[in-house]
C-alpha cells in the first residue's frame, strides 16, 4: 500500500486521486489559518517555489482538531492563504486527522510514522501544553497540532514525519535529498 492508493477531496469538493501525484516528492500537512506556527505558511511557499519544478508538491489539508485554529469554510480558509500568506500549493479540503472522522489518508499516514516527540524551537513549550490536556498524550500516533507534516518519496512510502516544532530548514534539507 501506498499514498497512491488514497483520493481526496479537494477545496471544490473534487475528488482527487493521489495516483495523479505519482512518482512526485510529496510533503502532506495538516494546516490551520490561526495558529502559532501559521507562519510556516511562508516558508512552506518558499520551499514549494524552490523545488516545485523538480515534481515536488505540497498537500495541505485543513484541519480544526486543534484549538478551533481553522474555523470558517474552506473558501475563507483558502482566502485567508492566498491573500494574507501567499500561499503557491494547493489546498485542499477541511478533515479531521484524529479520531473517528478521521481521514483514511490520515489513518494511513500516522500508522507509517509514529510520532516520536518534538524537536526544535517550541518543542518543550508544545509538550507542556499537550500534557495538560492528556499526560498520555505521547503514547499514541495521534496528529499532535498543526502543521505536522509527512514527507513522501517518488514511490509513495512515507519516508518522515515532521512536529510542528521542527526546524524547516530541517525539513527543506530531507525534500531536497529526494529530489
Amino acid at each position: 500500500m501506498s499514498v497512491y492508493d488514497f483520493e481526496v477531496k479537494d477545496s471544490e469538493g473534487n475528488m482527487i486521486s493521489l495516483k495523479d501525484f505519482e512518482g512526485m516528492v510529496l510533503l502532506i500537512i495538516n494546516s490551520a489559518t490561526e495558529c502559532g506556527f501559521t507562519p510556516q505558511y511562508t516558508q512552506l511557499g518558499e520551499i514549494y517555489n524552490e523545488f516545485r519544478d523538480d515534481e515536488f508538491e505540497i498537500l495541505d489539508f485543513p484541519c480544526n482538531q486543534f484549538g478551533g485554529q481553522a474555523p470558517g469554510s474552506i473558501e475563507e480558509i483558502k482566502e485567508v492563504c492566498r491573500n494574507k500568506w501567499l500561499v503557491p500549493y494547493q489546498i485542499f479540503d477541511k478533515i479531521d486527522v484524529n479520531g473517528e472522522n478521521a481521514d483514511p489518508l490520515y489513518v494511513y499516514l500516522k500508522g507509517e510514522k509514529a510520532f516520536t516527540g518534538f524537536t526544535g524551537e517550541g518543542a518543550s513549550n508544545l509538550d507542556s501544553f499537550l500534557k495538560t490536556i492528556d499526560e498520555n498524550y505521547a503514547d499514541n500516533n495521534d496528529i499532535k497540532w498543526n502543521f505536522t507534516k509527512f514527507l513522501v518519496d517518488r514511490e509513495g512510502n512515507v519516508v518522515q514525519r515532521f512536529e510542528p516544532t521542527e526546524d524547516l530548514d530541517d525539513v527543506k534539507e530531507c525534500i531536497k535529498e529526494l529530489l
